[in-house]
């Protein structure tokens, strides 16, 4: 990309952020709040739930009831005890002076805060998302415009290829196969695993990749990487 075309400033760092096991407290329980809480138990994140009750969106209230890493607390929001050994706050709440000191003590914290729809009070944003098995989407407009945001989801979401969830999966089997076969880190190996996991990408098709099953990726590996060839 040429320095001209290169634009710098006014974007995010856009992130794959790793949740697994990490603790994430998300306060308020409606609509919004039961999106925040379905993105990150796709993380495997440890979630804690504050909200009363009678503000539980029905969504919410499946998770909670489900099995998932969630505590639940019917009350509302508590003060800094409350961020005891969390990771991640997710506010959805409507009352905007409640966010606003939620969002303070976060950052007086330094803990990563999500303020649904103050953007100013957010560390970080919600992407409107694709996800198909491992194979994950985010779009984002930077908070200036979710809608416009979704409307360009559905767009990209019905120009993939079909089986491109199955696909990745099945290559992800088959490198993970070629490391076994082949190990070490770096070097001459690792730069020839690379180059021959480009050319089986390159050269076969979606719908091939994903019907990729044990036999087939021996072979693969017999008469493909054993040869120099695929």
């Amino acid at each position: 990309m040429s320095p001209k075309s290169l634009t710098l400033g006014g974007g995010s760092l856009l992130l794959a952020w790793q949740l697994k096991n990490k603790h994430v407290l998300i306060v308020g329980g409606g609509d919004v709040a039961s999106g925040r809480i379905e993105s990150v138990l796709v993380a495997d994140a440890r979630v804690t739930i504050i909200c009363p009750s009678t503000g539980l969106h029905p969504l919410t209230k499946q998770f909670i009831d489900g099995p998932h890493q969630i505590t639940y607390h019917d009350r509302l929001f508590g003060g800094a005890e409350d961020l005891v050994g969390v990771d991640m706050v997710l506010t959805a709440i409507d009352d905007v002076a409640q966010s606003r000191i939620i969002c303070s003590l976060c950052r007086e914290h330094k803990i990563p805060v999500n303020v649904a729809d103050i953007p100013e009070s957010c560390d970080f944003y919600f992407g409107s998302q694709i996800r198909d098995g491992p194979l994950q989407i985010m779009i984002s407009t930077n908070g200036q415009s979710p809608k416009l945001a979704n409307i360009i989801r559905k767009k990209i979401e019905n120009s993939l290829p079909e089986h491109a969830g199955e696909a990745i999966e099945k290559v992800g089997e088959l490198r993970s196969k070629l490391r076994e076969r082949a190990p070490g880190v770096g070097g001459e190996v690792g730069k020839r695993r690379m180059r021959w996991m480009i050319d089986v990408c390159t050269s076969w098709e979606m719908d091939e990749l994903a019907l990729l099953d044990d036999q087939m990726m021996k072979k693969l590996l017999d008469d493909g990487w054993e040869k120099n060839t695929v």
